[in-house]
């Protein structure tokens, strides 16, 4: 069977976006991806599979702008296309939801590769080389595990035993961030899901909302 055709009794592979667009997940298109949709499911993905304090799930957009925020207090000279790296860092969850640490490990290396795909064609759509720059990597996973750090303890009821174990204390952080990070509580969908697109918008430009 060639390259873009699929057999008529195989279960569907694609899913259908609000956009009009159909994403094949197994085969994804750089350009059958949006932002748009990206910031719709995104804000609409839980957290800690919703076990988080307050009236609204912490989502997966909240936790990207979050690890964002992270990223560049701590290196302020970061170019604009590596800010816009950390903010989609978790992107493909718009289609594949956010599976906690440990059903990842039990699903297994497939499921990484699937991921790792998905991400690579959010990347090429939106000029970012894919894969990344092997320090950027290292920088938005090191936000990530801060971000997560901050989350557990604040809002998913880990101890700071627990959280020290699993994600590493964070290291010392810049003192403009201290604020952001201890008054992270979960928003309304739409309100993250416009958050999240107005920092897109403003990183591919060039340039970084005040905050």
């Amino acid at each position: 069977m060639t390259k873009g055709t699929r057999d008529p009794e195989a279960p569907r592979a694609w899913q259908r976006m609000l956009s009009g667009r159909r994403l094949d997940l197994l085969d994804p298109s750089p350009a059958d991806i949006a932002i748009e949709d990206i910031a719709h499911g995104l804000a609409r993905v839980a957290r800690w599979n919703g076990q988080t304090l307050g009236d609204h799930a912490f989502s997966v957009a909240q936790h990207a702008l979050l690890v964002e925020d992270i990223v560049s207090a701590i290196d302020p000279s970061l170019e604009r296309r590596w800010r816009l790296a950390a903010l989609l860092h978790d992107a493909p969850e718009y289609v594949i939801g956010d599976l906690i640490s440990p059903f990842k490990a039990a699903v297994g290396l497939d499921y990484k590769a699937f991921e790792v795909r998905l991400l690579e064609a959010i990347h090429r759509r939106f000029g970012l080389p894919a894969p990344l720059p092997p320090a950027i990597t290292a920088a938005i996973k090191n936000a990530d595990r801060i971000a997560a750090y901050f989350e557990a303890t604040w809002l998913a009821g880990f101890t700071v035993e627990e959280a020290d174990r699993f994600f590493g204390p964070p290291a010392s952080l810049p003192p403009t961030l201290h604020d952001t990070l201890r008054t992270i509580s979960g928003h309304p969908p739409a309100a993250a899901q416009a958050a999240f697109l107005t920092r897109f918008r403003t990183l591919e430009a060039g340039g970084k909302e005040s905050t």
